[in-house]
């Protein structure tokens, strides 16, 4: 996986001085990005340089390769995703700054007392008077984090803080990493019960399965709020999204294909059965894994023998293996929709994918579930809604759908307008399905 990392250099101020500086970090190699100008001076400007490299070696040898040049010095290089991590992503500020004294009277004592027994008398206004109502507990125990397994709850915190920074910015909600140590389902279970009453909603991320089905199932029946694991099914809302427009740019319906899912992991899983929930004709999974075959079986997924099997079948293939090049070209049929969304490389290259005849390929580079959990949670909360159901999360996969550009797989991620437009969809989902208790305090958003 390719890294960016900025240069600070210092070169004279001449021209031609640029180029030179240019010429060097491509004669090591080196891909350039963005250039800043920090300082221009009679003699000598220094700019900060973003280069994309293979790994800190390479880095150190394109930093050598600047300094070769007459005049020119890096003054330092440093990976520019921890400059970005530095002192963490997050941070908690009031809504209402305290500066004079009838402020603090209104915020703290004695009026807070006031909201303390308002929320006494009627535990629903807690929504209302707090942040409650606008705030989700993102619990992780950091067993299977991105592409990196298990690495525990202290290193996944990166993760955590990156999904919380997505729920402020585009879903205006207050989202607060839970770092549980425990692989043990009960001891998890458990602790999030019990730190639960200060959130308005539960996400739980990179719990490893089988376990995380576990927790999830078990915190859903237990606590009398939305509890959703991303990893199956904010992967899987988006995903069904890119199949349905998938299916469009080929001329076909997703409900009356065959869908075939190759892998069964949390997200394979996820999407195959959000697939069953969106009336797909049918919809058939292959996993080595004998584990995760009864699980789909009990939810309508059918089990091919093979990988073979279902590439003949599959009209509309999805792979979430973290398997490269698992697909070959010759398996593919002419005509088939191939979703090869392993990241950063994935099950077959969407190039040799249409070379083999497929109606239309793409790989996971932009199917993010950072489209999908900002939304529903959003909707889920405004909706004061006990679950997530599926009628929710099919609301969000069928609005991303519909506001997908023409020669786009999903919307941009970062348009605050498309998270607005799937929280209301799954409001409106939450009260048609029921799942709504408008009769209660209003969430604060």
């Amino acid at each position: 996986m390719s890294l960016d990392y900025t240069y600070r250099i210092q070169a004279p101020h001449r021209p031609g001085s640029l180029a030179l500086v240019t010429g060097a970090i491509g004669e090591g190699e080196g891909l350039i990005g963005d250039v800043t100008t920090l300082n221009v001076g009679r003699d000598a400007s220094i700019r900060e340089i973003t280069i994309e490299v293979t790994d800190h070696a390479h880095a150190g040898r394109v930093a050598d390769h600047i300094n070769t040049l007459d005049g020119a010095e890096v003054l330092w290089y440093r990976d520019r995703a921890l400059i970005k991590h530095e002192g963490g992503k997050l941070t908690v500020e009031p809504r209402h700054p305290v500066r004079t004294v009838q402020d603090m009277r209104d915020v703290y004592t004695p009026g807070v007392a006031r909201a303390c027994t308002a929320i006494k008398d009627d535990p629903s206004q807690a929504r209302r008077l707090t942040m409650i109502g606008r705030s989700v507990a993102i619990c992780t125990n950091g067993t299977r984090v991105l592409g990196l397994g298990d690495i525990g709850p202290l290193a996944s915190m990166p993760v955590m803080e990156g999904k919380a920074v997505f729920y402020r910015q585009l879903a205006g909600i207050s989202a607060i990493p839970i770092l549980i140590d425990t692989k043990k389902p009960d001891e998890f279970v458990e602790t999030v019960k019990r730190i639960a009453s200060g959130f308005g909603g539960i996400h739980l991320e990179d719990i490893s399965a089988p376990e995380c089905f576990e927790i999830e199932a078990r915190l859903i029946e237990e606590l009398p709020m939305p509890v959703m694991h991303d990893d199956v099914h904010g992967t899987a809302v988006v995903g069904v999204a890119a199949a349905i427009v998938a299916c469009r740019n080929a001329g076909l319906k997703l409900n009356e294909q065959v869908v075939g899912q190759i892998g069964l992991g949390a997200a394979g899983y996820g999407l195959a059965a959000l697939m069953v929930d969106a009336g797909v004709h049918r919809v058939i999974a292959s996993d080595p894994n004998e584990a995760s075959h009864e699980r789909a079986r009990n939810k309508g997924i059918e089990i091919c023998p093979n990988l073979d099997t279902l590439m003949a079948e599959a009209d509309v293939v999805i792979a979430t293996t973290g398997v490269p090049g698992l697909i070959k070209p010759e398996s593919v049929r002419e005509g088939q929709v191939i979703l090869a969304l392993t990241n950063p490389r994935p099950e077959i290259e969407v190039d040799d994918a249409l070379a083999a005849g497929a109606a239309f390929a793409a790989d996971g580079t932009s199917v993010n579930n950072v489209l999908g959990y900002p939304g529903v949670f959003r909707g889920a909360l405004l909706a004061r809604a006990k679950s997530i159901n599926k009628e929710m999360k099919l609301a969000a996969a069928e609005t991303l759908a519909d506001l997908t550009a023409e020669s786009e797989l999903v919307p941009d991620a970062l348009d605050e307008n498309v998270h607005q437009r799937v929280a209301e969809a799954v409001r409106a989902a939450a009260v048609e399905s029921g799942a709504a208790q408008l009769d209660q305090a209003p969430a604060g958003l």
